[in-house]
């Protein structure tokens, strides 16, 4: 497993732009019957993918944890973000996931394994895992039954919708908060105007962006901010200090996915847009 270690703000002003690609941007993830996972020095994150194709993928341990299993001392997100269905399978039990459907696997479950329902259109599978403190129950959340959060507007152009899926109002974890934002058509802006939240560290996936597009993620202390190119399935990591909002050529959607301190979603430290440099 990958470790990336993340900078701090006095560092990240001085950094180039590979280093700060390097350090901030998953870059090289989804590979067709692969399971591939990063550690993040920052909550402890783990980032990683699942995408059976021809084979069934099992969530195996990584030494660099020093745990007997993956989950003996974790919680883990499973959201699919392919075109075809796919099945996780948590002990003897299984669930389906349809695009954008999430699962939450508790602490304590040692068997999880990755299958795709249609290897012509394979399920991709994200993980996103945090410490956890107490076991919780795997629970499954689909996409088209959460309710719809609608944010912004057309003439600021950041019109999008919220649902989400692991938080205090739906599926319960330990500390791991996890949901999707799909950016209305003729609007290209997430997260703005822009915050940061110090108590929780934030992790962005996006995806449904065609492969020739881009976003640039605006990122960094409000003041002293930079970007990150970042294409279709690439992932942006966002340490407490830093802003997270982004800017497409194209529509987009991206998982936001959180961990720290606590699990309030509002608990934000907004920044004005007339005070970004």
């Amino acid at each position: 497993m990958k470790i990336l270690e993340l900078a701090d703000k006095t560092r990240f002003p001085r950094m180039s732009t590979d280093e700060l690609r390097e350090t901030f941007l998953v870059q090289h993830l989804f590979q067709p019957d692969v399971l591939e996972m990063v550690y993040v020095d920052l909550d402890r994150t783990v980032v990683g993918s699942a995408v059976p194709v021809r084979n069934r993928l099992r969530l195996e341990n990584a030494p660099e944890l020093r745990s007997t299993y993956f989950l003996e001392r974790r919680e883990l997100g499973v959201l699919n973000i392919g075109a075809g269905k796919g099945v996780v399978s948590v002990g003897d039990s299984e669930y389906e996931l349809a695009p954008r459907d999430c699962l939450y696997i508790g602490r304590g479950n040692e068997s999880v394994v990755f299958a795709s329902s249609n290897s012509a259109a394979p399920a991709e599978f994200y993980l996103l895992s945090y410490p956890a403190h107490a076991p919780y129950p795997t629970s499954l959340s689909t996409y088209a039954t959460l309710a719809a959060l609608q944010l912004g507007s057309s003439e600021s152009v950041n019109r999008r919708e919220i649902r989400k899926h692991i938080w205090q109002g739906g599926v319960a974890s330990c500390q791991l908060v996890m949901g999707v934002t799909q950016l209305s058509e003729g609007s290209a802006w997430n997260t703005m105007p822009p915050h940061t939240h110090m108590r929780r560290s934030e992790v962005y996936l996006y995806f449904d962006l065609p492969e020739d597009e881009r976003v640039l993620h605006l990122m960094g202390p409000p003041q002293e901010t930079r970007h990150l190119v970042v294409k279709n399935k690439q992932i942006a990591i966002s340490p407490g200090w830093s802003i997270h909002a982004g800017v497409g050529t194209h529509s987009y959607a991206f998982c936001w996915g959180m961990g720290g301190e606590n699990q309030a979603y509002d608990d934000m430290d907004p920044v004005k847009i007339a005070d970004l440099r």
